[in-house]
């Protein structure tokens, strides 16, 4: 590689790190396509740049620095990006953390929440499979069968539907998967205990919190099976 190519490849990887940062989902879209063009590599735009911006926007987030205004706009920016490297890097066989099976359950409506979390799995390496609003266990016992996941995700922003977490995995148990995933659980009313009560494998409070807690959990799993 000459000095000038060089020299623009790391423009345009802070350049992506940077207008990722601050939202800027226009500029970024622009970006990913220059680095296309000029010949990075789907993975050294994701690794090199977007996915450590990311985990700034989450550090900023824990230290009381960004709000969730401003992980949203961030976390659009990279999707942006994503919606064009996600093609690419299933063509070149790049490897994910892990598969993260998404879903608010039945009864309850709500998915800022749990798209902001999709967002933040997708930007830290997973591959989010995404069974909408209303899911009931049914439907997340079969995406299980047909998606083989490492966690499940279930996510509440009533009450009212937090029961649905054991309904969830009282289905699971009687499927016989329950041992074959992680389970976490979050929204607005959950808490550690309850999540604990309902015997959950992780909790999480918002959306950075949660990419973490999946990695160490997946982490202590495959330390635990040997994967």
């Amino acid at each position: 590689m000459t000095d000038h190519a060089a020299t623009e490849h790391a423009a345009i990887l802070r350049g992506l790190y940077d207008e990722t940062l601050v939202g800027n989902r226009p500029r970024v879209l622009e970006l990913t396509h220059e680095g296309l063009a000029a010949g990075l590599t789907p993975e050294t735009m994701l690794f090199d740049a977007l996915i450590p911006s990311l985990e700034e926007v989450g550090a900023r987030f824990e230290r009381g620095d960004f709000f969730v205004p401003e992980m949203l706009v961030a976390g659009k920016a990279m999707s942006g990006a994503l919606d064009v490297l996600r093609p690419l890097l299933a063509e070149t066989g790049a490897r994910t953390v892990g598969t993260f099976l998404m879903s608010t359950v039945k009864g309850d409506v709500h998915d800022i929440g749990k798209n902001l979390v999709n967002i933040m799995l997708e930007g830290a390496g997973f591959h989010v499979i995404d069974l909408g609003v209303q899911v009931s266990p049914e439907k997340v016992v079969a995406g299980i069968r047909e998606h083989n996941p490492d966690i499940v995700g279930f996510s509440a922003f009533l009450t009212t539907t937090m029961p649905m977490f054991k309904a969830n995995i009282n289905a699971l148990q009687k499927a016989g998967l329950r041992d074959q995933v992680i389970v976490m659980v979050g929204g607005a009313p959950v808490t550690q205990e309850y999540a604990d009560a309902v015997g959950a494998d992780g909790y999480a409070a918002d959306a950075a919190t949660a990419v973490r807690r999946a990695k160490e959990l997946l982490a202590a799993r495959r330390a635990t099976v040997g994967v």
